[in-house]
């Protein structure tokens, strides 16, 4: 039974229970697709999809948190298609904290879209915030969650994504020069004159390529 129900994995040479981080940021990354989608229909009024989604996230996370992590859907699926890939460990319980996160917003989003059903400022905070934590994981490798629980337990985080528990400098490749953020200023201000000059024609909706009734005198 104890096998069954735990919190990560024992590895050699690890001293802590530890979660392969390439499963966890692909099966992040498959919430994220899931739940943008869901969110995109309930913008447009239709709820159905995202009160799926709800559930779906919550019970994968319960399993996640209370039974194991290694026979949570996501987290399998994620496995499946990381498999061929050299693990990247990091410690559980920093990721068994940032999960209780996910738990709290996702019970609330629970009780109030599919029990209470409703929708309110709330509930689009709510679901603002699992984007931003599940976009930062499975594209930056960035674990908020895990954030909160070095500012918590400071010296019980041990082997971090990306090792950021451990200080050292940074290596060249790594630092930004004043060039590269002029790049960054000059790219953002390239989007916002684009944004000036071309929303009357980028508003005008397309048509059908292929629609014979449409022609160049049309145009």
């Amino acid at each position: 039974m104890k096998k069954i129900i735990q919190f990560g994995e024992n590895v050699e040479k690890y001293n802590i229970p530890v979660l392969n981080e390439r499963e966890v940021r692909a099966a992040a990354g498959i919430l994220f697709l899931f739940m943008f989608i869901s969110i995109q229909l309930a913008a447009a009024g239709d709820f159905t999809l995202l009160k799926y989604a709800v559930v779906i996230f919550l019970t994968d996370f319960l399993i996640r948190v209370f039974i194991n992590p290694k026979y949570a859907p996501t987290l399998i699926i994620g496995r499946f298609f990381v498999k061929n890939q050299v693990p990247e460990y990091v410690g559980a319980q920093q990721k068994k904290f940032a999960w209780i996160i996910g738990i709290v917003l996702a019970t609330t989003m629970f009780v109030l879209i599919n029990i209470v059903n409703s929708f309110s400022p709330i509930t689009g905070i709510i679901c603002f915030i699992c984007l931003i934590f599940l976009f930062f994981e499975s594209v930056f490798g960035i674990c908020i969650g895990c954030i909160f629980y070095r500012w918590f337990y400071k010296d019980k985080a041990q082997y971090c994504p990306g090792e950021i528990c451990d200080v050292k400098d940074q290596q060249e490749i790594q630092k930004m020069s004043k060039a590269q953020f002029l790049i960054v200023l000059i790219f953002a201000i390239y989007i916002v004159a684009l944004i000036y000059l071309f929303n009357d024609t980028f508003s005008i909706q397309p048509t059908y390529l292929f629609d014979r009734s449409v022609t160049l005198e049309s145009f």
